[in-house]
């Protein structure tokens, strides 16, 4: 009788191949919600806006964008940029985390001090450059708003910091959402600008508690050392050399359209709007890559880091050309039919600006690294080449060809940029892998 033979084991998946999907899924699951909390944060700014509008109107329109604009500026500027520097000092190896807590916690409480006494401090020419439509008081008690947002802020990026991005994507709906029944309530015994400002703070202590109480939920307030002065003078370095990138970022969204409203009116501008908001829907796979990643890359050896972000370059760009075509293929229908007719002339500068557009994930990506290696002020720079493109395009094209012209700046522009911020990254590569020969030798 012969003996049977054990089956042979089915042959393992590598280790290396299981460990790849499991990320890329983690990563593919995490993008999906930071999209969704976007998505989210812009229906609920959408619902906000016809309810000011309903309220009081253009005017009132205007002042709900001013204050909720302005004082987020100032709060950065004051804060140290530190919704940038938080997810790196929190997730980098190389920095004691019972130090770095409450360093970070010191600097935004120092920071959103000094940011509504700048406020306070500037408010005669706030009043007169902004808010001179409405009284004074206003423009006043504006500085309310500088001091909470500068909370919800750098609290978002703790919660990214801590590896809970779940908990920083849904932050991003809940800051939004939140304001809705605050300024319902309070518009039962009270409307004008004062009420916006009003919800508006009240909003973010919601948003900045219940941020806090996630955060304590994950034992971000246990064990924790002291205030550590030198780290935090890195921190405010950092922050700064960041947040100078996402301030270029900014300019370079929206000169075209500082231009074009200065050139050729109100209603040429009011179509590019409607043109430029429908293309950066292309954005938002290129936002979520920079949101998730970035931590990733913080807390992963910089040549690992460097690694992953040359194999995802061309599926970055990828993922937003396929963003891109369904769009440009609806534009011609929805926005005359979403708008009414008179908008049919933001079709082609739609499509324009698509085809700058689509470049956008690669420089999510590539930001993401070079902040995760350390280097924001590498990404500074090369968001720094985009603002000088469209500046220099912008003013050449404009006066002659109005939105199109603006449309085919701010496109160049993107590409310019992401070149830039591409280049900035083989210099960087190429420092890593000599540092390591280095090393090895």
């Amino acid at each position: 009788m012969t003996e049977a033979r054990p089956r042979p084991a089915a042959p393992e998946t590598p280790p290396a191949r299981t460990a790849g999907r499991t990320v890329t899924g983690r990563v593919l699951a995490l993008m999906a919600g930071n999209m969704a909390g976007r998505l989210g944060a812009l229906a609920s700014l959408g619902l906000a806006t016809v309810l000011v509008a309903r309220v009081g109107g253009p005017a009132l329109v205007g002042a709900f964008t001013l204050v909720r604009i302005l004082p987020a500026l100032v709060c950065h500027l004051a804060g140290a940029g530190l919704p940038v520097a938080a997810p790196y000092f929190l997730s980098g190896r190389e920095h004691d985390g019972t130090r770095v807590r409450p360093t970070l916690v010191w600097l935004t409480v120092a920071g959103a001090l000094l940011s509504g006494l700048v406020w306070l401090a500037a408010a005669p020419l706030l009043h007169m450059a902004f808010f001179k439509a409405f009284p004074y008081w206003v423009t006043l008690a504006a500085a309310a708003p500088c001091v909470t947002q500068g909370f919800v802020s750098v609290g978002k990026g703790l919660l990214q910091g801590r590896d809970d991005l779940n908990g920083a994507n849904l932050a991003i709906a809940v800051e939004e959402f939140v304001f809705l029944p605050f300024y319902l309530v309070i518009l039962v015994g009270w409307h004008g600008p004062g009420a916006l400002v009003a919800a508006l703070v009240l909003a973010d202590v919601a948003a900045a508690a219940w941020i806090a109480a996630r955060l304590a939920r994950r034992g971000f307030f246990r064990g924790w050392g002291r205030f550590d002065p030198r780290l935090a003078r890195d921190m405010v370095g950092y922050g700064y050399r960041g947040y100078l990138g996402q301030l270029i970022d900014l300019l370079q969204l929206r000169f075209d359209m500082a231009l074009l409203g200065g050139l050729a009116g109100p209603k040429v501008l009011g179509v590019y709007t409607v043109a430029s908001k429908f293309a950066e829907l292309v954005q938002l796979p290129g936002l979520a890559v920079n949101y998730v990643l970035y931590p990733d890359f913080a807390r992963a050896d910089r040549a690992e880091a460097i690694r992953r972000t040359r194999r995802l370059i061309l599926p970055a760009l990828g993922v937003s050309v396929l963003a891109a075509l369904p769009l440009a293929l609806v534009a011609g229908t929805a926005l005359p039919w979403v708008f009414g007719d008179a908008f049919h002339d933001a079709v082609t500068p739609t499509h324009i600006r698509l085809a700058g557009v689509v470049t956008f994930g690669v420089t999510g990506l590539v930001t993401a690294c070079l902040y995760g290696v350390g280097r924001p002020g590498a990404a500074s720079m090369g968001q720094a080449v985009g603002l000088v493109v469209v500046v220099a395009c912008g003013a050449l094209l404009i006066p002659r060809y109005g939105a199109v012209g603006a449309a085919v700046a701010t496109s160049v522009s993107f590409v310019a940029t992401t070149a830039a911020l591409l280049a900035w990254f083989a210099r960087v590569d190429r420092a890593v892998r000599n540092q390591r020969l280095t090393g090895k030798r």
